[in-house]
């Protein structure tokens, strides 16, 4: 599943990455989007715009290319 499907409220899991970019995989884990990392979803801008979310006990924003590079499964 992928994180623009979650809604604001939900919480998810990261399960894998679908990029195949190895330096934008390295900034996603840099970022603390680990595998079996926990967040909540907290905003979605409409019209698939920025989805804020929060991880490890920060927000992060990410536009929706990068919210796609991330396999997510809803808890």
């Amino acid at each position: 599943m992928k994180l623009k499907e979650l809604k604001v409220g939900e919480i998810g899991t990261v399960v894998g990455f679908s990029t195949t970019d190895p330096a934008y995989r390295q900034k996603l884990l840099r970022m603390g989007l680990t595998r079996n990392a926990d967040f909540t979803v907290v905003r979605k801008a409409p019209f698939g715009g920025p989805i804020e979310i929060e991880v490890k006990s920060f927000r992060l924003v990410l536009r929706s290319n990068e919210a796609d590079a991330l396999e997510v499964e809803k808890k």
